[in-house]
């Protein structure tokens, strides 16, 4: 099958359009289908931007329907989960849940928890999992905003620089675990911008990154002065935790996600942010280099088609996509449709019947 591969000069910040380079990968005789058409097999240094996901021209092949589960489980290390429409939705868990994670740490794997909601810190997501009854422990929990710091750390961002935050406590938790500076955030939520003739916004000259993540404080002070920041302070970064459409504050409905504010900044900037989130590979790399994983033993299992199955695609990664979040059957079988993931199924609860099935 063809995979789209990044060249290195292709970062992320950039506008222009790279000509991706194809080969065919030989037939792996591993379980599963470790990499999709319409996924990219992209590699990035940690020191260098993450890379924007391109997509093969060719057909996808259509994903199976998970029918036996035991051999999936036995084929991998390392389980990789999203949390909103898989774990849990709003502050709901979903059913069969506990007894599924139960599951597979019986049998001796890795599980470890992503998310591109960054509103959260990893200590703060571990009190979520607490709450819900879940015993996951805070070096197992990767949020986007967690990445952001990481990132930042990452490429040795000045620690006499400052970060501007278009986003909530989660993100201002990490800068600070990692030692930057910051400002922002939920506290100019409330600030306003009284346009009258003449009218001129100071921004901080120091600023030499904007992180934008969801932000339920979002507002016009928050666009313009981030704005600024990116198009007068030379050389400042803008980051984007994720570029998520929707995302489940409730049970009850889809709510606009953190795309909806980086859209507005990368409107007024006309810039492309870096993305740190999920598809980034930035975080299935850390996560490789932290536990050294072995792409090829993970499953990544997700609700979305275009951050969480093209995440474990991006990384080589096996994937499961499953029906309990924002996917539904008929949008993952639309002939619109080009992200496959190998296996889909109901929700992750699906283990513990469909291995009964299999006995």
């Amino acid at each position: 099958m063809l995979l789209a591969r990044a060249s290195p000069s292709f970062l992320a910040s950039t506008s222009s359009t790279p000509t991706p380079s194809s080969q065919t990968l030989p037939p792996s005789a591993s379980f599963g289908r470790s990499q999709r058409t319409g996924g990219v097999l992209a590699t990035a240094s940690p020191n260098s931007a993450p890379r924007r996901p391109v997509m093969a021209a060719a057909a996808a092949v259509p994903a199976a329907k998970l029918e036996d589960a035991e051999a999936l489980i036995d084929s991998v290390e390392t389980f990789i989960f999203d949390c909103d429409g898989v774990i849990w939705k709003g502050d709901k868990l979903i059913d069969g849940v506990p007894e599924t994670l139960d599951l597979l740490r019986s049998k001796g794997k890795r599980l470890v928890f992503v998310t591109n909601n960054s509103t959260k810190s990893r200590k703060q997501y571990g009190k979520k999992f607490e709450t819900l009854g879940l015993s996951v422990n805070e070096e197992e929990i990767f949020a986007s905003s967690f990445a952001a710091a990481a990132y930042l750390e990452s490429i040795d961002f000045p620690k006499d620089k400052k970060v501007y935050v278009i986003g909530e406590e989660g993100i201002l938790k990490e800068l600070e675990l990692a030692g930057f500076q910051y400002l922002g955030g939920p506290t100019d939520g409330d600030k306003k911008i009284e346009l009258k003739p003449g009218f001129y916004m100071e921004h901080d000259k120091d600023v030499g990154a904007v992180v934008v993540g969801f932000d339920r404080y979002f507002n016009y002070y928050k666009v313009q002065y981030g704005t600024l920041c990116i198009r007068e302070n030379p050389g400042c970064l803008f980051i984007a935790t994720n570029r998520d459409a929707v995302t489940h504050l409730t049970d009850a409905q889809e709510w606009a996600g953190g795309g909806s504010m980086v859209g507005a900044v990368l409107g007024s900037t006309k810039q492309e942010p870096l993305v740190v989130g999920k598809p980034s590979t930035f975080m299935m790399d850390y996560l490789a280099k932290k536990f050294g994983i072995t792409t090829s033993q993970i499953c990544m299992v997700g609700d979305r088609l275009d951050t969480d199955v093209l995440f474990g695609q991006n990384g080589g990664c096996k994937t499961l996509l499953v029906l309990s979040g924002v996917t539904s059957v008929q949008m993952l079988q639309s002939p619109d449709n080009t992200i496959q993931p190998d296996f889909y199924t109901n929700q992750i609860s699906d283990f513990l019947t469909l291995k009964t099935a299999a006995v």
